[in-house]
């Protein structure tokens, strides 16, 4: 059944961000949003609406460079961010003001900017894909790197966690999702489907649904246990940036570069609403740990919370 508009409301508008803002998240606990802005990272109290945080990113010799994604650890504790320079990630301690760690790969494989960032399970391990293909795996705590999926020549776009910490699903510029045993670094599935690169992958709380969003302007949902396509959902007019499932796995919510986001009922594919409001695209989405909000971004800087009653 669709929603109608008394089912969705904007709920807060997070002013400061003057740049496009390629990423938001939600902490555990769902009472503060962490977004991306040029070279910080921006943490917003959801009750009150006002900054709590900042962090810089500091690359040496005290320049600094603007960041492309941003990710917090299951535990809270430590930030993330994928930095807009050759294969860098900054790590901070959420309770003080400076990066703990600057990991940073210097062969002649990694030349290009960090796409997007995401922690294990278990928030020991940190996963990065680059725009120049890379796909590595960190040790959170030494800042080591650990291991290289693979180092082609297909930019990957985005990344998550199965929720057994066994799996990594990577989406690429090569137009598929890719599977990765993250013990043995082998690709062990490949999803065929998309006809353009594959922007944007999430995986549902209990590991059996897994959802891509597009340049081609579809979404596709996956079945994790038969690896095979079982929707595809057309509505979007533009590239979809962004795709996030719900906690509860019903529901899927997608960001676009025609500055829509659209909610979907993953089980039917019926698109149950258009939200508008935003004025530029939609580069990022993501659900609240309750499943009650969505947090969007946009490329003009617009961070925006809205209640979903569902």
């Amino acid at each position: 059944m669709e929603l109608t508009s008394a089912d969705y409301a904007l709920y807060l508008t997070f002013e400061g961000h003057q740049e496009g803002v390629n990423s938001v998240v939600f902490n555990r606990d769902g009472n503060t949003l962490a977004a991306d802005q040029d070279n910080t990272i921006r943490l917003w109290d959801i009750s009150t609406g006002q900054e709590k945080k900042m962090y810089w990113v500091d690359i040496g010799e005290h320049s600094t460079s603007s960041l492309r994604s941003v990710a917090i650890s299951p535990n809270g504790c430590v930030i993330a961010g994928g930095v807009n320079e050759s294969e860098t990630i900054c790590l901070w301690d959420v309770e003080s003001t400076g990066q703990t760690h600057l990991l940073h790969e210097r062969t002649s494989k990694a030349m290009h900017w960090v796409n997007t960032v995401a922690f294990s399970v278990d928030g020991k391990m940190l996963a990065s894909g680059s725009e120049d293909g890379n796909l590595y795996l960190w040790n959170v705590r030494t800042g080591e790197k650990l291991k290289a999926l693979t180092e082609c020549s297909e930019n990957i776009f985005s990344i998550a966690f199965c929720p057994d910490g066994k799996t990594l699903v990577s989406g690429n510029a090569g137009n598929t999702i890719r599977l990765w045993d993250v013990g043995s670094g082998k690709n062990i599935t490949t999803f065929d489907g998309h006809v353009d690169w594959v922007l944007s992958v999430a995986v549902s709380r209990d590991g059996k649904t897994l959802a891509s969003g597009s340049k081609d302007k579809t979404i596709r949902i996956w079945d994790m246990n038969t690896k095979r396509e079982f929707k595809s959902l057309i509505g979007h007019k533009h590239i979809v940036w962004s795709v996030a499932i719900s906690p509860d796995g019903k529901t899927l919510a997608s960001g676009s570069e025609d500055s829509t986001i659209r909610l979907w009922d993953i089980a039917t594919g019926e698109q149950l609403t258009t939200i508008t409001g935003h004025t530029a695209p939609v580069k990022c989405v993501t659900f609240s740990p309750d499943g009650t909000k969505v947090a969007s971004s946009t490329d003009d800087g617009a961070v925006f919370i809205w209640e979903i009653n569902i």
